[in-house]
């Protein structure tokens, strides 16, 4: 008799001391935070072509870059291609681009953009203004956006370029 009063006391006592003061469960934010580069492809003018110089460069629209994220053993972890509007900037959300370790995978250090292709005849000569051949780095501006139904955190790359199929000599 002594034990069954003993375990209902055990019991009693778990149900009041875990069993209240909770209050209502709190909703859980279920909005992910998006990573996104973004940046602009123009074509380098003749005028400072063999500079990295973009004075007088006109925007090209639908060129294509790619952004390539490797992790911390070097083994490329994301890849896509992206396309430019028509003024030539691109926003590049990185979805599905997962980070295995937080600060080996950050974007910041895993992450490069390169020229692919570019729509324009004329002006289709990879160029490595802004590291575009071997893969632009991307810098944090800052930039931030933090909406109810959206949050992203905006990484930016170059601008890349690529040049003039034919320059006149100088």
């Amino acid at each position: 008799m002594a034990i069954k009063i003993q375990v209902i006391l055990f019991v009693s006592s778990f149900v009041l001391a875990f069993g209240y003061g909770h209050g209502p469960a709190q909703p859980v934010d279920t909005t992910t935070t998006s990573v996104v580069i973004e940046g602009m492809v123009y074509c380098q003018s003749c005028d400072t072509y063999g500079s990295w110089s973009l004075q007088g460069a006109k925007p090209i629209a639908s060129a294509k870059i790619s952004v390539i994220c490797k992790n911390y053993k070097k083994r490329v972890n994301f890849y896509k291609a992206f396309e430019t509007n028509e003024y030539g900037y691109f926003y590049a959300e990185l979805q599905g681009y997962k980070m295995g370790h937080s600060y080996l995978d950050h974007p910041l250090q895993s992450c490069h953009v390169k020229l692919v292709n570019s729509p324009q005849e004329k002006c289709n000569v990879f160029s490595n203004i802004n590291y575009g051949i071997n893969g632009a780095p991307l810098r944090f501006d800052d930039k931030v956006i933090d909406r109810s139904d959206y949050k992203a955190v905006i990484y930016t790359a170059g601008p890349l370029a690529f040049r003039p199929t034919d320059c006149p000599p100088k």
